[in-house]
């Protein structure tokens, strides 16, 4: 059982089927569906089974594919040490999608000038979605909100505070001044899905007043979150680095949420995954959070 198998298993679930594991790979599916046959005879079990077009792993597939991220990510890990001190090699970084439109444009540009060895992967979700495919071996490092109940478990996860983001209700212009939930004129919260943690967080601020929103929006971007606000369908919150971003300044208002809404955005990875590419991420990351000015808070309530 090689590595270069494992990484083709992997790229077959990843990618849901030969055809696309083969493109993602720069192989031809002909020595990918080989490589998967030889693959299962050395293991002695059908590592997939076909259900109409689509292939679906097999129990011996599901346990071995968990497996397979360790050992991938164990071995990434070992030639990482190996060129200690020289960042290179894939770095795969989850965040936000508030950190990636705001924060990390000019980070991640300055990052390829100084590193061009590492090939840096994007991809973006919800707190809780990014600490699961942490996890689970599928990013090596991710940009997350400080969940509601508090930083991730420290026997599995490492992390560092990086930004101070301030969380803001947003509504339609002209709403009245919100000093607690009750003063909300809209019952919808428009949001992420769960997993969010600026969600949790607002939903625990209702909760804390006895009150619940009768509906909740799931929208997946802050575009279309701060657009269906301005046009009257219900209130949201989001982080004010990303309303300094948007052009819908006019059509709605921002409210303060106090302390509730100061909130660090974590760089957490897992525990022994250290790497010198993601030692000089987490570096520049901190030099960026320090060379910011203060935001200025403007806001309607207190």
């Amino acid at each position: 059982m090689d590595l270069a198998a494992l990484a083709i298993f992997r790229a077959v679930v990843r990618e849901n089927g030969v055809t696309r594991a083969a493109a993602k790979l720069n192989r031809v599916q002909s020595n990918v569906t080989t490589r998967i046959k030889q693959l299962e005879e050395q293991l002695g079990t059908p590592l997939f089974t076909r259900d109409g077009r689509r292939l679906v792993l097999t129990p011996a597939g599901e346990t071995l594919l968990p497996y397979a991220e360790r050992l991938l990510a164990l071995a990434d890990e070992a030639r990482h040490a190996l060129k200690a001190g020289h960042p290179s090699g894939r770095l795969r970084l989850g965040t936000m999608e508030n950190v990636a439109a705001s924060r990390l444009p000019r980070v991640l540009a300055r990052y390829h000038q100084n590193w061009p060895d590492v090939t840096l992967e994007l991809e973006t979700g919800t707190t809780g979605c990014l600490v699961e495919r942490l996890r689970e071996f599928e990013v090596d490092a991710a940009l997350i909100a400080t969940p509601l109940a508090g930083r991730p478990d420290p026997e599995v996860f490492d992390c560092v505070p990086v930004y101070r983001e301030e969380l803001v209700m947003i509504t339609p212009r002209g709403h009245r001044p919100i000093r607690q939930p009750g003063d909300v004129a809209l019952s919808t919260l428009v949001a992420f899905e769960r997993g969010c943690a600026y969600r949790s967080y607002v939903e625990a601020w209702y909760q804390e007043h006895g009150i619940r929103p009768t509906r909740v929006l799931e929208l997946g971007s802050y575009h279309a979150i701060v657009a269906c606000v301005a046009a009257g369908a219900g209130v949201a919150v989001a982080p004010r680095s990303v309303l300094d971003l948007q052009n819908s300044a006019d059509d709605i208002t921002i409210h303060s949420l106090g302390a509730l809404g100061r909130i660090d955005t974590l760089l957490v990875w897992r525990r022994g995954h250290f790497s010198p590419a993601l030692d000089a991420l987490k570096s520049a990351l901190l030099e960026h959070a320090r060379s910011e000015a203060p935001m200025a808070v403007e806001t309607t309530t207190v």
